[in-house]
């Protein structure tokens, strides 16, 4: 699906300091900044719908479970001043595009614009992309919280917000050929709250997302799949073969597998399980990961069950020909959730 590139440019500065928006022909306003970062800006944003009009989600036919009652949604805007970076933009989209299921938030609209008339002749375009709000944050945010007060989640719902993932990917992983999401982590992870329901855990940021299945048949090319790892897939949640590609290899949806199992143990306990290595003098990251040298945090009484440990050491397998698929991976986590809540 490519990008629809909308005429409609009137009002962009607006949206660094309020105002209002158009994503093709309908109109939004500017609520508050959620969040920045690179050259990318997140927006609470209102739609504004004349007396009478119909509003773009009945317009468009979004599906009503993605249609906010009172008419705000979060609006991604891109400063794209390159080549590249106006064809990332447009693969988000395209990849975005492909995927429809309630743990992977949905692309509602977007569009393209042509920038004119600026005083800085590098920005050529801005991008628009709007999705549903979810306003509770993502999962690193409410990690960051409940550590200041030393609150945990039950195993319970670690296992049930970690479910809600592997159905996510398990979508991605179900298309021909399988595509991978190559940065699951937390920041990635929106979280919802329900009253007398789990969280509901949403897989977000299809930027890094690529069909999964690479042949590697040289140094070159081995090399080339690092740079492009560096640069899309965090270090703390990276595969080893990602680190560390041989020049005979064959890359799959495996690479996701790790950073899960990665995210896992982020549920519990806050970070990533090779993130200590930061901390210690001449640490390593990558060789912590490619070693898959995981440590636990210490305590007496460590709040979560042996099993949840060894589940971990499952997914967080260096070499991925070993590592389990997103399938064998649900059946497991569907046999420790009856375990746990009975």
């Amino acid at each position: 699906m490519g990008c629809s590139f909308s005429g409609l440019n009137s009002f962009y500065d607006a949206v660094n300091g309020g105002g209002d928006v158009w994503i093709n022909e309908n109109r939004f306003r500017i609520v508050k900044q959620l969040g920045e970062g690179g050259f990318a800006f997140v927006f609470l944003v209102k739609e504004v719908v004349a007396d009478g009009a119909a509003g773009f989600a009945r317009k468009k036919s979004i599906n009503p479970s993605h249609v906010s009652d009172d008419g705000t949604y979060a609006m991604k805007k891109v400063i794209i001043q390159t080549e590249e970076q106006l064809e990332m933009v447009k693969q988000e989209i395209r990849v975005s595009s492909l995927f429809s299921h309630p743990n992977l938030l949905p692309l509602l609209d977007h569009a393209i614009i042509p920038v004119k008339g600026t005083h800085d002749i590098s920005r050529k375009h801005e991008a628009y992309l709007l999705f549903p709000v979810h306003l509770d944050g993502t999962l690193l945010d409410i990690a960051t919280v409940m550590q200041s007060k030393k609150e945990s989640f039950t195993t319970t719902t670690v296992l049930q917000i970690f479910r809600q993932l592997c159905a996510g990917l398990k979508h991605m992983h179900s298309f021909d050929p399988p595509y991978a999401h190559n940065d699951v982590k937390p920041g990635n992870v929106l979280i919802t709250h329900r009253k007398g329901q789990p969280p509901l855990a949403i897989l977000m940021d299809f930027g890094s997302a690529r069909p999964a299945r690479k042949e590697i048949r040289s140094r070159s090319e081995a090399l080339q799949l690092q740079e492009w790892a560096s640069e899309h897939c965090s270090a703390p949640f990276r595969a080893p073969e990602l680190w560390d590609c041989p020049s005979q290899a064959d890359i799959d949806e495996r690479t996701d597998i790790w950073s899960l199992g990665c995210t896992l143990y982020a549920i519990m306990y806050g970070t990533s399980p090779f993130e200590y290595a930061l901390g210690e003098s001449g640490g390593s990251l990558q060789l912590a990961a490619m070693n898959a040298q995981i440590k636990w945090p210490s305590g007496p009484n460590p709040p979560y069950p042996e099993n949840l440990h060894q589940f971990v050491h499952w997914l967080l397998q260096p070499q991925p020909a070993v590592r389990p698929n997103i399938d064998d991976i649900i059946i497991h986590v569907d046999k420790l959730i009856l375990k746990f809540s009975s």
